[in-house]
């Protein structure tokens, strides 16, 4: 059983990632027109590198590689299987729907935690996720109403398939506490091979055009491509991993935020709205964590 003040530190921990995720969609306008599968390749490379600079101080952190065969399907799966059907999704069905649909990842781990050893779903956490679906409705749509076409169904079935994708590597990975965080430079590696693969099949090659758009791709790779997945592979392991599905619900509103500030977005007030929804779910899913 996982202490309580470690599972407190744990979910902050985890929280990090949140954070780092509402800068992806401000990283990636200002990076230019690079491809997404080439995109990936080149972030989630410097993603891995990210972990690898960690073995310099601890050599040992390398071994963390030698994991079995099903543990590295999980974790590439994860990685590269999300991306990629999200690529997918977004090239099949509008963006605004797609998204709206991938964002049921948050809401499938608060239900999916509901099987893992030790956790207990309760009522809060459920309201507190469905609140933060809410406000991500709000805050994709604009308030306009969604266009269901059935010429977009297999991009709807694909942005279906990648929430449960990363759901299910986020609960999963709690199943396998003793597996080290370093092994993550190992997913995150195998990740950018195989998007590379993907672009020389099915992109044209597109290189930044400055500096600027060198410097987004770099952060790209060391923030919400980079740093988010290890800090979240320790939230989902030792944290509270109900309270860090609610709170992702917050990543989407966080970002727009962001492409506002940026100059990329308009400010309205299904912003402002979206963002009480949000807050209002992640606070009533927390309530066992502010009771601690």
């Amino acid at each position: 059983m996982i202490a309580a003040s470690t599972t407190r530190s744990s979910t902050l921990v985890g929280l990090a990632a949140i954070a780092l995720w509402s800068t992806l969609a401000t990283l990636t306008a200002a990076s230019g027109g690079i491809p997404p599968f080439q995109l990936a390749a080149v972030t989630f490379l410097i993603g891995s590198a990210v972990g690898a600079v960690r073995w310099i101080a601890r050599p040992a952190g390398i071994y963390a590689l030698r994991q079995p065969v099903p543990v590295w399907l999980l974790g590439v799966g994860g990685l590269f299987g999300y991306h990629a059907l999200y690529f997918m999704a977004l090239r099949l069905a509008p963006p605004a729907e797609a998204g709206l649909i991938n964002y049921l990842w948050p809401l499938l781990i608060v239900l999916f935690s509901a099987a893992l050893p030790g956790e207990r779903l309760r009522l809060h956490h459920v309201v507190g996720a469905m609140l933060g679906f809410a406000g991500t409705i709000v805050v994709v749509t604009g308030g306009r109403a969604v266009a269901i076409d059935d010429a977009y169904l297999p991009g709807f079935a694909a942005a279906f398939v990648c929430a449960f994708v990363w759901a299910t590597y986020s609960v999963l990975s709690r199943r396998l506490p003793d597996v080290p965080t370093d092994a993550v430079a190992g997913f995150c590696f195998v990740t950018a091979v195989l998007s590379a693969l993907c672009h020389l099949a099915v992109e044209d090659t597109v290189w930044p055009a400055g500096a600027t758009e060198w410097a987004a791709v770099v952060a790209l790779g060391l923030g919400p491509v980079g740093l988010a997945f290890y800090v979240w592979d320790h939230g989902v392991k030792r944290g509270d991993i109900a309270v860090l599905g609610a709170a992702s619900y917050a990543a989407p509103v966080l970002s727009t935020g962001l492409l506002v500030i940026a100059g990329y977005a308009a400010a309205s007030w299904t912003l402002l709205a979206a963002a009480a929804l949000i807050t209002a779910g992640a606070v009533v899913a927390a309530l066992d964590f502010f009771r601690r």
